[in-house]
């Protein structure tokens, strides 16, 4: 196997009096898709903060490659609506970066129209995606994406998808992932670590879409449901990803980032 861009050794996280992460081991090599799936309060958010070093581990080793760039997605973002910030101005924050290069990475991720707009008037999937370039302008090795799709319709998060998996292949850049969407994370990823707390299982999705620690982790059947998740790995990401398959999800405390 190719050198790791990041690993994580037999990490553990204490938030207060209460460990949310326990003995956790990952690694994500060059160009792949890592989904990191897990029920509501499984510590998703947590155990990214804790690999990018914004969240301090109790126990355990966070390795990462020399020199690896890494862009980084938050799930939410909290921006001051009195600050009139435009999309185009946002993108430099906090690293400068010339107004060539903010634009062709907003034409990139297809919102080159809302340059200068101002960031409290986007809409959802505009936010989206302007976020998806400010990570981008790094250039980043590997790109951390926090419920990259949360609060998008169903077309919305299947064109974010086909976008994720463009940039990957062009840029090379591999992808970590949370998400909470079961329906689009089988098709949309070349592995997938369960989480509840610590690594319930862990694989290909095929391989994990079977397992009985996933299946108990989401409340599925033995049967039934197990068909919605098996499907050939060998093909092009850029379909299957916009088909609901009737699962709620609630929604988790918010991690947010402030301008």
């Amino acid at each position: 196997m190719t050198a790791a861009l990041i690993e994580a050794r037999h990490i553990c996280v204490q938030l207060g009096t209460q460990e949310v992460l326990h003995d956790i081991s990952l690694q994500v090599a060059p160009g792949e898709i890592v989904t990191i799936l897990g029920p509501n309060g499984s510590g998703k958010s947590t155990l990214l903060r804790a690999l990018l070093g914004i969240v301090p581990i109790t126990r355990g080793k966070v390795m990462r490659r020399a020199g690896l760039r890494l862009g980084y997605m938050p799930q939410k973002l909290h921006i001051d609506r009195t600050m009139p910030l435009t999309a185009r101005r946002f993108l430099s924050l906090p690293l400068r970066h010339d107004r060539a290069d903010t634009d062709a990475m907003l034409a990139r991720v297809g919102v080159p129209e809302v340059a200068e707009r101002p960031m409290t008037g986007l809409s959802g999937g505009q936010l989206q995606r302007v976020l998806l370039a400010r990570a981008l302008l790094t250039r980043p090795d590997l790109l951390v994406l926090d419920e990259p799709t949360q609060g998008l319709d169903q077309p919305g998060e299947a064109a974010f998808y086909q976008l994720i998996d463009e940039v990957r292949r062009d840029s090379g850049a591999a992808v970590l992932m949370v998400s909470h969407d079961l329906h689009v994370v089988m098709s949309a990823s070349d592995r997938v670590i369960c989480l509840n707390g610590h690594i319930c299982c862990e694989g290909t999705p095929r391989v994990v879409s079977s397992a009985p620690e996933y299946r108990a982790l989401f409340g599925l059947g033995t049967k039934g449901a197990l068909a919605l998740y098996q499907h050939d790995h060998d093909h092009d990401h850029t379909h299957d990803h916009g088909h609901s398959h009737g699962h709620d999800h609630p929604h988790h405390d918010h991690e947010q980032d402030h301008v």
